[in-house]
């Protein structure tokens, strides 16, 4: 099924997680015995079923997206990955106008899969959302090999380096990067 879907990404212009990404997000989900995760980014489902596979039987995936469409196909992804409607809540629209609606501190895991220039604020957003002991997991913060090279100064670069700055020198996270696939920014909540 996940062959699927990361065909189905290519089809439609989405870089899907790597399985070695994919793998510690299932990790991750599973060792924080996750019942609610936020899925900034639902793409064509890749991540999502891992997370699924991670998180509790009785977990919930919120999963937000701009594309209807990339929704569709998740939507069917899910199911024919054996997990029962109940388990998602699909959410179309602008994460940044989505999360405001969200619940504070009740959320097990948060994955951002989101445009380099919205890490930030989303990452701002995770705080609020993540009861303490919950993750925080930004997608590519290597920045596609860019984030160490001083001469790289487009703003989607930029901005991860900010947003890998503020959560490393923030009182709020206990940070850790790692180099799985795009590179996965995780922090857990103090």
């Amino acid at each position: 099924m996940l062959q699927t879907a990361r065909n189905l990404a290519l089809e439609v212009g989405l870089a899907a997680v790597s399985p070695g990404a994919g793998s510690v997000l299932s990790l991750l989900a599973a060792a924080g015995n996750a019942k609610a995760v936020v899925e900034i980014g639902t793409g064509t489902g890749v991540s999502g079923v891992w997370l699924l596979r991670g998180m509790r039987p009785d977990g919930v995936l919120t999963t937000i997206d701009v594309e209807n469409e990339h929704q569709r196909i998740a939507r069917r992804i899910f199911q024919k990955a054996g997990f029962a409607a109940s388990r998602t809540r699909i959410i179309t629209g602008r994460a940044l106008d989505v999360l405001p609606r969200l619940a504070d501190n009740v959320y097990d895991l948060v994955f951002v899969d989101a445009e380099a220039t919205e890490a930030g604020a989303c990452a701002e957003a995770a705080l609020r959302l993540l009861r303490p002991g919950g993750i925080l997991v930004v997608n590519g913060a290597l920045a596609g090999g860019r984030i160490s090279d001083p001469a790289a100064r487009d703003v989607d670069t930029i901005t991860i380096r900010e947003t890998v700055k503020a959560v490393r020198e923030s009182e709020d996270w206990i940070p850790a990067l790692i180099p799985s696939g795009g590179g996965l920014l995780t922090a857990v909540k103090r």
